[in-house]
């Protein structure tokens, strides 16, 4: 589970009643939510929050690092609290479900040095591409 909410507080975000629901809307492992998702399961706990608050909410949470943007082609932005853990995503190409996983070794360490072309690479960001076992059911 991610441990969304306790970084917010001791980053001392101002904890409004939206912008708890949106963090809680988030938090959890495996959580992988569209904006649009957000705002539906946020509206279901507080009625009253707005699509503006919504989307305002997650521009922040973005911009402090505290929650990832995960993009995948075609589909709608993803939202990731799982910020601060390392991990690349399995993506199922017919229905987009996302999982988060930690395969063994260095990403960084497969680059061959002629494949750099002089960047010094402080990160890798890897996306498996297949079939979810529903998915794989069905085909």
């Amino acid at each position: 589970m991610s441990d969304l909410l306790e970084r917010l507080r001791r980053r001392g975000w101002r904890m409004t009643a939206q912008r708890r629901v949106v963090a809680e809307v988030l938090d959890g492992e495996h959580v992988h939510l569209t904006a649009d998702e957000v705002l539906a399961r946020a509206a279901a706990r507080l009625p009253e929050i707005s699509r503006a608050t919504v989307y305002n909410a997650l521009g922040e949470l973005v911009l402090l690092g505290e929650v990832r943007e995960v993009a995948t082609e075609g589909r709608a932005k993803r939202y990731d609290p799982n910020a601060h853990r390392s991990h690349h995503h399995l993506v199922c190409s017919d229905c987009g479900t996302i999982r988060d996983v930690h395969p063994d070794g260095d990403p960084l360490a497969d680059l061959p040095a002629s494949e750099r072309f002089g960047f010094t690479v402080s990160g890798a960001e890897l996306t498996y591409r297949g079939r979810c076992p529903d998915c794989a059911a069905r085909a």
